[in-house]
C-alpha cells in the first residue's frame, strides 16, 4: 500500500472519519482529552507513539505523539510509524490539519517525508491489481501551501531514493546493461549531461579491466557519465562512482546456486549514483558534480573471462584475474582512474556491493568506509549518522599490498592467503587513484538490500547512499 499525499482546502468526505492529530506536548494524555470526550472512547489501541480511539459515532482519532522528536530523523521515524499504522489498519483515507499541531512547517515536512520513504513498494510485475492499493493522507487548510522550497527539496530527494530502489528491484532479464544505459539517458530531460561509452569506445580507451568482466555476456558493457553543472564558476566537481554489475553469476568462479537470485542487486552502487544525480538536478543543487557508473553483466560462456587471465587496465597497470567473482573491483578500477583523469574532481566517493566480508564484519547496520582522507571520512560519517545511513571506517595500510601483489602482473584481483577480504579489495581500488585525489570507498554489500526492512524503508532495495551523499553535499559543499 503506497502513501499518497493530497492537499485540500477542507476535509473531503472520504477522509472525514479518520483524523490524524499531531501533538508535541509534555502532557500528551491531557492534550488528547482536549480533542475528544474520553468517555466516548472504546477499544483503545496503543501502538508505540500513537493512540487510536474510536468514538460512538464511528470516527477514528489517530493521535501521534511527537514530544520525543528532537531531530529531523526522529520526526521521519514517527512519520514512518504512522504509515505502518495506516497500512496495518487498512485505513484508505485520513486527514490532518497542520494548524492543530505545534510543529513548524519544516518539522511537518520531515514527518511526511518519513511516511513517504517507508511507503515504497515495488510491485509492477504483480498481476493482482489489489496489490496496488493506496492510502491517501489529506493535508487540510489554505495556509499550508501545496508547494514550498523545503518540500521541493525533500520531494527531489524522495524521487532520487525511489529511483535507486526501482533500479535495484528490477530483475536481471529486464535491467541488463543495454536497458540500464538507455534509462540513464532519460535523465537528460532534468538538465543532466549524459554520455554513454559503449564497448567500441571503451576498447579504444583501453578499459580492458571493465570489458573483461562483461565479455561473457551477450549484452553490451558501458561506462556512463552523468554531469550536473549547478554553478557557473569553474570549481572542481564532486565525483561519485558506482559499480553496476547488473547480474553476477561469479563467472567461471561460479557462485553457489542458493541466493544467486539476489545478485540482481550487485548494481546497487551505480543505482545510488544515478539516484543522487537525479536528486541534485531536481533540486537545482548549487554545486558541480559528476556521476560515473560502469555497467556490465558477469556471465558464463565460451567467451567469458577465465581465472588466470591477465588484463591491462585503463591506468596502464596489469591485473591477474585469479577469481572471476572478484569482478566489481575490476569495473571500478577503470572507472576510478578515468574519473580522476577526465574530471579532476575535488574528491571521489565510490559505492559498491563489493565484498561478502563486509557483511561478516558489520552486518546490516553499517557500510564499510575506506579512505585516504581523514576530512572526507569525517564528513561522510557525520552525514551518515544524521540520516541513519551509518558508516564505519575500516583500515587501509601499505602492508596489505603484499597480499595482492602478483608474480605474473602488477597485481592480482584477490587475496588467496586469506583474511581481510574487504580491506584488500579497497587496497586494490586505491592503486587506481593515481594523483592522490581525496577518495573514499563505501562497501555497501550489507546495506543495499534488506530482507526485513528498516526504519525508513520497506523490505527489499533500500536506496542506501542517496540520502547520505545528499546530506554530505548539503552540509559541506553548498
Amino acid at each position: 500500500m503506497k502513501l499518497k499525499l493530497e492537499f485540500a482546502a477542507k476535509v473531503p468526505k472520504v477522509a472525514i472519519d479518520n483524523e490524524v492529530i499531531l501533538l508535541k506536548d509534555k502532557n500528551f494524555k491531557n492534550r488528547v482529552a482536549q480533542f475528544t470526550n474520553k468517555s466516548l472512547f472504546n477499544n483503545k489501541l496503543f501502538l508505540e507513539k500513537k493512540l487510536l480511539a474510536q468514538n460512538i459515532n464511528g470516527k477514528n482519532y489517530i493521535f501521534v505523539n511527537c514530544i520525543k522528536s528532537k531531530t529531523s530523523l526522529d520526526l521521519e521515524k514517527i512519520g514512518s510509524n504512522l504509515y505502518i499504522f495506516l497500512k496495518n489498519n487498512k485505513i484508505d483515507n485520513s486527514f490532518f490539519d497542520p494548524n492543530s499541531s505545534k510543529l513548524t512547517n519544516i518539522q511537518l515536512e520531515k514527518f511526511l517525508h518519513g511516511a513517504q520513504l517507508k511507503s515504497y513498494d515495488f510491485n509492477i510485475y504483480k498481476t493482482d491489481k489489489t496489490k496496488n492499493l493506496t492510502t491517501n493522507l489529506y493535508i487540510v487548510g489554505n495556509k499550508y501551501k501545496k508547494s514550498n522550497l523545503f518540500r521541493n527539496k525533500l520531494n527531489s530527494l524522495l524521487e532520487g531514493v525511489f529511483l535507486a530502489r526501482d533500479l535495484v528491484s528490477e530483475p536481471g532479464n529486464i535491467l541488463h546493461p543495454d536497458e540500464y544505459s538507455k534509462r540513464i539517458t532519460k535523465l537528460r530531460k532534468f538538465g543532466l549531461k549524459v554520455t554513454v561509452y559503449d564497448q567500441k569506445k571503451l576498447k579504444k580507451l583501453g578499459m580492458n579491466a571493465l570489458l573483461g568482466v562483461g565479455q561473457g555476456s551477450i549484452r553490451g558493457s558501458y561506462l556512463v557519465t552523468i554531469e550536473w553543472n549547478g554553478t557557473r564558476n569553474k570549481s572542481k566537481p564532486l565525483a561519485f562512482v558506482g559499480k553496476g554489475v547488473c547480474f553476477d553469476t561469479g563467472g567461471y568462479s561460479l557462485k553457489p546456486a542458493k541466493f544467486m537470485e539476489d545478485m540482481t542487486y550487485d548494481m546497487a552502487g551505480s543505482a545510488t549514483v544515478v539516484g543522487l544525480m537525479k536528486t541534485l538536478a531536481l533540486r537545482k543543487s548549487k554545486i558541480n558534480a559528476v556521476g560515473v557508473v560502469g555497467l556490465v553483466e558477469n556471465m558464463v560462456s565460451g567467451n567469458a573471462q577465465r581465472p588466470g587471465d591477465i588484463v591491462k587496465s585503463y591506468s596502464g597497470k596489469t591485473i591477474e584475474v585469479l577469481n572471476t567473482d572478484a569482478e566489481g573491483r575490476l569495473v571500478l578500477a577503470d572507472a576510478l582512474t578515468f574519473t580522476e583523469e577526465k574530471f579532476k574532481p575535488e574528491f571521489i566517493v565510490d559505492l559498491a556491493t563489493l565484498t561478502g566480508a563486509i557483511i561478516v564484519s558489520l552486518g546490516s547496520e553499517y557500510a564499510g568506509l575506506f579512505s585516504n582522507n581523514d576530512k572526507l571520512s569525517k564528513q561522510l560519517i557525520d552525514a551518515g549518522e544524521s540520516v541513519e545511513e551509518k558508516l564505519w571506517r575500516m583500515p587501509l595500510n601499505e602492508n596489505f599490498d603484499k597480499l595482492i601483489n602478483s608474480k605474473n602482473a602488477d597485481m592480482q584481483n584477490i587475496n588467496y592467503i586469506g583474511g581481510a577480504g574487504s580491506t584488500t579489495a579497497a587496497q586494490f581500488l586505491q592503486r587506481f587513484i593515481i594523483n592522490k585525489t581525496p577518495w573514499a570507498h563505501l562497501d555497501i554489500a550489507g546495506m543495499a538490500f534488506s530482507k526485513y526492512g528498516g526504519a525508513l524503508n520497506s523490505g527489499g532495495a533500500t536506496g542506501y547512499g542517496v540520502r547520505l551523499l545528499n546530506k554530505l553535499i548539503e552540509d559541506n559543499y553548498e
